[in-house]
């Protein structure tokens, strides 16, 4: 079974990196940003660029996910709790490189820990998993994953570019609402971003982000930027790809969901799995922590001995 799923896996990918750019009619999204206030000229010069491109793979791949989750998703009085994590960021050098980068910004995650009460070691160990420290902030622009998605309001603009099968008559219509519903989510993300480009005078098409739109050192959607973004360095803007705003924004964040100074261990789980809603990677990031906080205990207890 577990062969069958990693062949599965590499097909699904090896079908979405195959899907090309296209182009589309983007002037009901153009309308829409309009209507919202943005500036006529403005929202038509930035359309009209040749590098605009329509994306179908970020709503595909939403879709594919969607689906394939209500379709598998356990029947149980109790939820499922998996201990899994990815096993990558646990290795010598990964630990190494995020060791290396907390002693680099000591400084600023000591203040961070005063401030928010969130350990240096799960700040670090956040940015670790989220863009290996800052090197990896996504290789698609924001603006095209968002305007893209926003776009799709109808199944039928993505439906040919989710894998055969996936879509079937029994879930037809909820892939139908699940689509307009991601559509409309898409279209106030693509806001925000808009509204984050103005703020930091950069050019919106400049901005690199994730497969569904997330942007920084720090990975948050651009909403989240306007509720849990913090400028660390009182230029009065957020810059989530400057260290010290990312920093603080993480910790700003966990903070403002639950995490305090005495938090349990079963309570650290769940405010993590708010910044990122998977299991595994909940467990990745508090195991990170660990083995970091490990390796200060050890030194402590080196130095105690000499």
């Amino acid at each position: 079974m577990r062969k069958i799923g990693i062949i599965s896996f590499f097909l699904i990918l090896a079908f979405f990196f195959s899907l090309p750019a296209l182009a589309a009619d983007w002037s009901p999204l153009m309308k829409r940003l309009i209507n919202d206030g943005f500036e006529e000229k403005s929202v038509r010069a930035l359309f009209s660029r040749n590098d605009v491109q329509f994306d179908p793979e970020p709503m595909a791949m939403k879709m594919n996910e969607l689906l394939r989750r209500s379709s598998n998703y356990p029947v149980s009085s109790r939820p499922f709790v998996s201990r899994e994590v990815h096993k990558r960021y646990l290795r010598s050098d990964m630990i190494n490189q995020a060791r290396a980068y907390l002693e680099r910004n000591r400084t600023t995650l000591e203040q961070i820990r005063r401030t928010y009460c969130v350990p240096k070691e799960v700040v670090v160990s956040i940015l670790l998993v989220e863009t290996h420290l800052g090197a990896n902030t996504g290789k698609r622009k924001a603006f095209h994953v968002l305007s893209s998605m926003a776009l799709s309001t109808d199944l039928e603009q993505v439906k040919s570019f989710v894998p055969s099968g996936i879509i079937r008559n029994d879930n037809e219509e909820y892939a139908r609402t699940r689509c307009r519903e991601k559509s409309d989510w898409a279209y106030n993300e693509l806001k925000f971003l808009l509204e984050y480009s103005r703020i930091n005078n950069a050019d919106p098409l400049s901005i690199p982000g994730s497969i569904y739109g997330a942007i920084g050192l720090c990975q948050f959607m651009p909403s989240n930027v306007f509720l849990y973004g913090v400028d660390a360095g009182g230029k009065g803007r957020i810059d989530l790809f400057s260290t010290p705003d990312a920093l603080n924004s993480i910790a700003n964040y966990l903070h403002q969901n639950g995490w305090g100074c005495r938090i349990e261990k079963k309570n650290q789980r769940r405010v993590v799995m708010t910044y990122n809603h998977s299991q595994v990677y909940a467990n990745t990031v508090l195991a990170v922590a660990d083995r970091l906080q490990a390796k200060k205990r050890e030194r402590g207890r080196s130095n105690r001995a000499t």
